[in-house]
C-alpha cells in the first residue's frame, strides 16, 4: 500500500515506517511505495515544499511555490493540476494538505513528545495497536458520508482531517485549519464551460508524460478522457462488455474508435466470473486498504479491464471517468435547496422534468423533498439521531424516502440497539459543531467526491499491485473540481439537457465527435449485480453470518441481514447499497487481522 508520514515533535521518535524513503528537503518525512518521479521538493530545512503524487507542476513553478509557503497561503499550493499531497514548512510552521476528493487523506495523532502525521489511518493506528472505532466505523455504514464525524477517523486515538481542511502542525500542536470554502460563489454553466474544458485537458495532459496510456470508454466522461488523451499519442482504450448487461456502451466505444485517431480499442468481454463479489473466498488474498472499499465488490470485472490493458502495455496510466458524474450533473436533491430559496416556478419546472423521465409524479418528488428544504444540516443529524433512537424501520428502496442531508442507509436498520444509540449520541454532538453550507447540494457535492475518492484509491492499489499499472481519475482533480462545482446543480442537473455542463465546455472544441456529445444514454451494472448476489450467496452468507466480525461487534445483526441476502438471492428488489457497504467493511476488518507490520522500532532520532 502507498502512503506517506511524518514527525513533527519536540523530541526525537522510535519508529521509522518499513519501506521508507525520506522526503527530501523536509526532515522526518517519508513516503512507502512512491515511485521517486512522484515525490518532488523545493527548499529544504525551514522554507520548504514538497508534493506526493502526479502533479502537474514542474520544478520552476515548486520553486515559485516557496514564496506562497513563506507568507503562508496554503490554498495557492493546491492548485496545480493533478492530485497529490502538498507538505509545505514555514519556519516552525508545518502544513500537511490532501487534495478536495480524498485521494490523498491527512490523519494525525498527538504523543507527549509531538504529533505523527499521515495519509494512512491504519498505519497511525499501528503505532500501538488503537482498534477500530465502532461508532465510526457505524457512521461510516449507516450514513456513507465522511465528515459526517468531522475529525472521528475509523480508529480510535488517530483523528482524520475533514474535507476541504489542512493540519497545522507547531510548536503548541496541531489542529485543522479550513482551506477551501464551504461553498463557491456562482458561475453560470455558459461561462465555465471553457473554464472545464482548460482543466480538464490539463488533467489528462499531467498524466500524459511519456508513459503508455491507456483509458476507459465507455460512458460520456471516460469517453472525454480518452479523446483527450488521444489528441497527446496513442490510446489503449478498452471497454467491458457483457451480453447481461443493457447498454449502448460498447456500440459507442467502437463508432467512437473508428472516429478519433490514436483509440485503438479493445472490447474486454464478460464471463460467468465477471460478476459482483467474486473472489470473496479469501480476504488476505486482496490488496489491503487504508478503509473499507466499494471496488472489493468488482474486482473481478476490474481484474479483467486491467489484464486486457496489461497485455497491450505495462507500468502505464490508465484514464477512467470516475467522479464524472459527480462534478458534470447533479441529483434530483437539489429540489429541496429551490424549495428553501422560494424558487417554486422553478422547482415545479424542474420536478416535472424529472418526473417525466422517470416516469413518476411532479408532486410525489416535491413531497420528497420539503423535509430537507425545511431544516439544516444540524437539524438533519438531529432528526437522524431521534430516528436511530427509535425501532429499526421496515426496509423499503432509498428512493422511496424523502431527501436528506445525510439520509440514514438500511445498514442502520441492521445494527444493534446499544450501536444505533452510540451513533445517535454522537450526532447529537456532531450537530452542536456543524458548520454546513446552506445548499444541501454544497454538502452532498462534497461528500460524495470524499466518498469516491477513498474508494477510487482502493481500484488504485489493486492496479498497482497486480499490474503495475497507474489509475488516474480526473475528474477528481482539485482543478477539475473547482471548475464544476460553482456551477449551481440545477443547471448541472437541468434534466432538459444530458450534462449540459460537458457539452458547453466541448461543443465547439473538436475533441469529441458530435454523436458523443449528443448521446443521452448512461450504461448500468445491476445485472451483474443481482447475478454476483445470487451467484454467491453462499460466501456473502458465510461473510455476514455467525463468524462475522461486524455481527460481533454490534455493527449488524443476522434476521435482518439474511433477510436482505434472501431477497437479492432470489431476484427482489434489495438494499444494494447497503449489502455493498457491509460486505465491503467486513472484507476490510478481516484484512486487517492478517496486514504486515508498518513500523520498526529504532533508537531515538531526529527533531522537528
Amino acid at each position: 500500500m502507498r502512503w506517506s508520514t511524518g514527525w513533527y515533535g519536540s523530541r526525537g521518535h522510535d519508529r521509522l515506517p518499513w519501506g521508507g524513503s525520506s522526503v527530501p528537503g523536509l526532515e522526518a518525512a517519508w513516503t512507502i511505495n512512491w515511485p521517486a518521479g512522484q515525490v518532488r521538493s523545493a527548499g529544504s530545512d525551514t522554507l520548504a515544499v514538497a508534493v506526493v503524487g502526479e502533479c502537474g507542476a514542474d520544478d520552476q513553478q515548486l520553486q515559485q511555490g516557496l514564496a506562497a509557503v513563506r507568507a503562508q497561503h496554503w490554498r495557492a499550493l493546491t492548485r496545480w493540476p493533478g492530485s497529490y499531497l502538498t507538505v509545505a514548512r514555514s519556519g516552525d510552521v508545518l502544513a500537511v494538505i490532501g487534495d478536495l476528493a480524498g485521494q490523498h487523506p491527512v490523519y494525525w495523532r498527538t504523543e507527549v513528545a509531538g504529533t505523527w502525521w499521515s495519509t494512512s489511518a491504519s498505519a497511525l493506528a499501528a503505532l500501538d495497536g488503537a482498534p477500530v472505532d465502532s461508532t465510526a466505523l457505524a457512521a461510516h455504514l449507516a450514513l456513507a458520508q465522511p465528515d459526517v464525524l468531522g475529525q472521528w477517523s475509523l480508529f480510535r486515538s488517530v483523528s482524520r482531517v475533514p474535507n476541504g481542511h489542512l493540519l497545522l502542525i507547531t510548536p503548541e500542536g496541531a489542529r485543522t485549519v479550513r482551506y477551501e470554502p464551504t461553498e463557491y460563489e456562482p458561475v453560470d454553466l455558459h461561462d465555465a464551460g471553457p473554464m472545464v474544458r482548460a482543466a480538464l485537458t490539463e488533467a489528462v495532459g499531467t498524466r500524459c508524460d511519456g508513459r503508455p496510456v491507456s483509458a476507459d470508454l465507455a460512458g460520456l466522461d471516460s469517453t472525454t478522457l480518452a479523446c483527450l488523451a488521444a489528441q497527446r499519442g496513442p490510446v489503449a482504450a478498452v471497454t467491458f462488455a457483457d451480453a447481461r448487461l443493457r447498454g449502448d456502451d460498447l456500440a459507442y466505444a467502437v463508432r467512437t474508435a473508428a472516429t478519433v485517431p490514436n483509440l485503438a480499442h479493445h472490447t474486454v468481454l464478460g464471463s460467468p466470473d465477471t460478476v459482483y463479489y467474486a473472489g470473496l473466498e479469501d480476504p488476505s488474498a486482496l490488496p489491503l486498504t487504508d478503509a473499507p472499499n466499494a471496488y472489493i465488490a468488482t474486482t473481478s470485472i476490474k481484474r479483467s479491464v486491467l489484464e486486457t490493458v496489461a497485455g497491450h502495455h505495462t507500468a502505464g496510466v490508465h484514464l477512467t471517468g470516475t467522479a464524472g458524474d459527480a462534478v458534470l450533473s447533479a441529483p434530483s436533491t437539489y429540489l429541496a435547496d429551490l424549495l428553501r430559496e422560494r424558487q417554486h416556478r422553478r422547482a415545479w419546472q424542474h420536478a416535472q422534468a424529472h418526473a417525466r423521465l422517470r416516469h413518476n409524479s411532479a408532486w410525489s418528488l416535491l413531497r420528497r423533498a420539503r423535509p430537507a428544504a425545511r431544516t439544516d444540516l444540524a437539524g438533519a443529524w438531529r432528526q437522524a439521531a431521534t430516528e436511530l433512537r427509535r425501532p429499526a424501520r421496515p426496509w423499503v428502496p432509498q428512493a422511496q424516502r424523502p431527501m436528506a442531508w445525510t439520509p440514514l442507509l438500511a445498514t442502520a436498520d441492521w445494527m444493534s440497539c446499544d450501536l444505533r444509540s452510540q451513533l445517535a449520541s454522537a450526532l447529537d454532538v456532531a450537530a452542536e459543531l456543524a458548520v454546513a453550507p446552506a445548499r444541501l447540494t454544497s454538502w452532498t457535492d462534497r461528500q460524495d467526491l470524499a466518498r469516491l475518492g477513498a474508494d477510487t484509491n482502493g481500484w488504485r492499489e489493486i492496479a498497482l499491485a497486480e499490474h503495475g499499472i497507474e489509475i488516474a481519475a480526473p475528474f477528481l482533480d482539485n482543478t477539475v473540481i473547482r471548475a464544476c462545482l460553482p456551477v449551481p446543480a440545477d443547471q448541472r442537473g437541468a434534466p432538459t439537457r444530458y450534462k449540459p455542463l460537458l457539452d458547453e465546455a466541448f461543443a465547439q472544441a473538436d475533441v469529441l465527435p458530435p454523436f458523443v456529445l449528443t448521446r443521452v444514454t448512461k450504461g448500468g451494472f445491476n445485472a451483474l449485480a443481482y447475478a454476483g448476489l445470487r451467484q454467491h450467496a453462499p460466501i456473502l452468507r458465510d461473510l455476514l453470518g455467525s463468524s462475522s466480525r461486524l455481527a460481533a461487534a454490534g455493527l449488524i445483526t443476522e434476521t435482518p441481514v439474511a433477510t436482505m441476502l434472501h431477497r437479492a438471492a432470489t431476484g427482489q428488489p434489495t438494499a444494494q447499497g447497503a449489502l455493498h457497504l457491509a460486505v465491503a467493511a467486513e472484507v476490510w476488518l478481516r484484512q486487517l487481522e492478517t496486514a504486515p507490520a508498518r513500523w520498526e522500532v529504532t533508537a531515538h532520532v531526529g527533531t522537528a
